[in-house]
């Protein structure tokens, strides 16, 4: 595929006011694009990113002979605000800059895709929109928030309100990353990021992401890792290493806390803004996934008038939607074939 090298695009939108009330002039929407949009605009898919995810992570579930093939389908990856490439803490001059960066709901993300998706492209029907984990939770949303233009959604490993259970996790990872004393309150310099609090948010990720099963496997070495010590090293501390900035991670966290389909303007509660979906759903958990739960989306399918649970079998945990374990991608990759192909209003 194209991978990180390759250039991608951005769209800008000069003055875009947040839910918080703050405006962002401009706020940027970093993309990238797979296949060609039709003639009559109608084969355009939206797969937005997760937590720290940029476009090219995404890439694992497009490609020939895939359900979301760019020979037949235009796929638009946008990348989550905060994210390090849209509009995020590192990257937005002063005065919002860093610590002073505007907190960002799901909706203030919605919103940015759907300004992103009519006025570059003129797209007025979505075949699908998709997600993994915080991509999940705005899958959700876009089909809340704009009931006549989105026609199915695949969220996996993801949920439409961050559970009780969840926002604990979320504590862990926040406490960990603003208690290094390199942190300074989010004034750190660019050039020497509080590496400290970004390895220990790793450790804390790393009990989570993956299940109890995954470790007492030891699956960890068909990753090539050689002991649980390198795995966590190699693969945990390496991922929160990779260009992830505390700032940015907060920002993402923040919105991750927050998010709830049920807050939307026009609703009193979750369960009427899942009732109001009139998209075609599968919904997809890990089967151990312990950020978001079967049950949990057991919980929400039941509120959703067309839609079906479908559990990803297996230990990879929540990871089983990173595309890391072949037999987890056929999974997906089948069920994103079969919703396509299905009416959308059957």
């Amino acid at each position: 595929m194209i991978g990180p090298d390759a250039p991608y695009e951005v769209h800008e939108i000069p003055d875009f006011t947040l839910e918080c009330g703050e405006t962002l002039r401009p706020a940027r929407v970093a993309y990238q694009t797979y296949g060609t949009l039709n003639d009559d605009k109608s084969n355009a898919i939206v797969y937005p990113t997760w937590y720290s995810g940029r476009h090219w992570d995404n890439e694992w579930l497009i490609g020939p002979g895939m359900a979301l093939d760019p020979d037949r389908w235009f796929i638009i990856v946008p990348n989550m605000l905060g994210n390090g490439l849209s509009s995020s803490p590192s990257n937005t001059p002063p005065p919002w800059d860093r610590a002073r960066f505007p907190r960002i709901s799901v909706r203030d993300n919605v919103a940015s895709q759907y300004r992103l998706v009519t006025e570059v492209f003129g797209i007025e029907t979505l075949p699908l929109v998709l997600g993994w984990s915080m991509g999940a939770g705005q899958s959700f949303q876009w089909a809340v928030s704009h009931p006549e233009m989105v026609q199915r959604i695949l969220p996996f490993c993801g949920s439409a309100r961050t559970a009780p259970h969840n926002k604990v996790f979320l504590e862990g990872v926040k406490a960990a990353l603003t208690a290094d004393c390199a942190f300074e309150g989010g004034w750190y310099s660019p050039d020497e990021l509080p590496i400290t609090g970004l390895r220990a948010a790793a450790r804390v990720y790393a009990g989570w992401g993956y299940s109890q099963a995954f470790y007492w496997d030891e699956v960890w070495r068909e990753l090539d890792y050689t002991s649980l010590e390198d795995f966590l090293v190699g693969f945990w501390e390496g991922f929160f290493l990779d260009d992830r900035d505390p700032d940015n991670l907060l920002t993402m966290l923040d919105t991750w806390w927050r998010g709830d389909v049920g807050t939307t303007p026009g609703f009193s509660s979750t369960e009427e803004a899942l009732a109001s979906i009139r998209a075609r759903a599968i919904v997809m958990p890990a089967e151990k996934d312990l950020y978001f739960p079967p049950e949990d989306e057991e919980w929400e399918v039941s509120h959703m008038p067309n839609a079906e649970l479908r559990v990803i079998p297996g230990v990879w945990g929540h990871f089983a939607g990173a595309g890391q374990n072949p037999a987890d991608t056929a999974v997906i990759d089948a069920a994103v074939a079969e919703l396509l192909a299905a009416d959308p209003g059957k």
